[in-house]
């Protein structure tokens, strides 16, 4: 079973953080999930929604400020850069980029990494957008790809193909153990998100289920 780490750790530290990335891997996670955005001043960061809201309830919507005003907000507001060098090279990141952020800027940071020695094997890219997941799969085909989608398997391998991959991740409450043996015996490699339970894992596993998304890693490790 391949466990993936939500957004580092995210239910046992900050998610998206460099504390979050650091406890996902004392957990021994197979590949570690970070969602992607891009700053006004073209920056990717890590962040799952659209804002930064501080304690006081003010929100600043990412690609309309500047990093520094964004950590004013946010002190551990973490560069896709600074997350590439906590992680090094010890496991693959899943940068997730979301819908609408622009895929050079993301680009523009991986290469950097791989021309500083980072191999392809080192990323992997996954969008429930198509679009952006083919603009970085055009930029850089040597990055594996997965197809984040929610609902549709008929859709997913669609993207699938289109992609020309073998890994989807879908979301966990649509999945039955008949999805799963089929999608299984089609020659993908399907993931679960968000997975914290072992046990429903490793009856799906059975069927077929390549990996999982999880919050809590530690509960599948021992």
């Amino acid at each position: 079973m391949n466990i993936i780490g939500q957004r580092g750790a995210g239910g046992l530290a900050p998610e998206n953080t460099i504390a979050s990335l650091i406890k996902a891997i004392e957990y021994g996670v197979d590949e570690i999930e970070i969602d992607v955005r891009v700053s006004q001043d073209g920056i990717p960061v890590l962040h799952y929604k659209p804002a930064v809201t501080d304690p006081s309830g003010t929100a600043l919507t990412i690609r309309h400020h500047r990093l520094d005003e964004l950590r004013l907000h946010k002190p551990d507001l973490t560069t896709l850069e600074e997350a590439i060098e906590a992680v090094g090279k010890r496991r693959p990141l899943i940068i997730d980029a979301k819908p609408g952020e622009p895929a050079d800027r993301i680009i523009a940071v991986v290469q950097q990494y791989l021309h500083k020695g980072w191999q392809p094997a080192d990323f992997r890219f996954a969008s429930f957008s198509q679009r952006t997941l083919l603009a970085l799969h055009s930029a850089v085909p040597e990055i594996q790809t997965i197809v984040n989608e929610q609902w549709s398997g008929v859709r997913a391998n669609l993207r699938a193909r289109q992609l020309n991959t073998r890994r989807i991740t879908m979301n966990q409450r649509w999945l039955w153990s008949g999805f799963i043996r089929a999608v299984s015996r089609g020659g993908y490699q399907l993931s679960a998100y968000v997975l914290d339970d072992p046990k429903k894992a490793q009856r799906w596993q059975r069927y077929g289920l390549y990996g999982v998304v999880t919050d809590y890693p530690d509960r599948f490790r021992h």
